[in-house]
């Protein structure tokens, strides 16, 4: 599970074009890592599309916005069209790595019944790849007010 200040390890996924993205290709940048359930789902689109919404806030305080679901290229692929984000989504097909990360477990369904899945969390990694804040879970509602605080630059007095 991440903590605070700790290094984020590194991951390879590919991207919603196919290609293959690391975190280490985002150094000198903070990262607004964010893990969901499943593309084209309601409140998965709602995050998204803050997140788009918001992207000159993100990227003018040196972040990028990165998404991770268990779908696949082609279904990113078009849930980035579709919704006209501009940002990567990348793909963790095993989630192996939202285990890695603490954002796979046991859910429960409107039922009652439990399964296990993706968490929805989020993770903000400073330019060096430490992590600066640590979301898990996090309330769809609430992902972008929280992310944009945790890139805030911090004022000395």
């Amino acid at each position: 599970m991440p903590t605070i200040g700790d290094q984020a390890p590194d991951f390879e996924m590919l991207t919603d074009e196919g290609k293959p993205a690391k975190l280490s290709d985002y150094r000198g940048k903070k990262v607004v890592l964010y893990f969901y359930p499943k593309d084209f789902t309601s409140g998965c689109e709602f995050q998204a599309c803050k997140f788009r919404d918001n992207i000159e806030a993100i990227t003018s305080n040196n972040a990028v916005v990165l998404g991770v679901s268990a779908d696949d290229v082609d279904s990113h692929a078009k849930f980035r069209e579709a919704l006209k984000l501009p940002f990567t989504l990348l793909v963790d097909p095993e989630s192996k790595y939202a285990k890695q990360w603490g954002a796979y477990g046991s859910k429960q369904r409107s039922d009652g019944t439990s399964f296990e899945g993706i968490i929805r969390s989020q993770y903000v990694i400073d330019e060096n790849g430490n992590f600066t804040d640590v979301q898990t879970p996090v309330d769809y509602r609430q992902s972008i007010d929280l992310a944009l605080a945790a890139i805030q630059p911090t004022s000395v007095k």
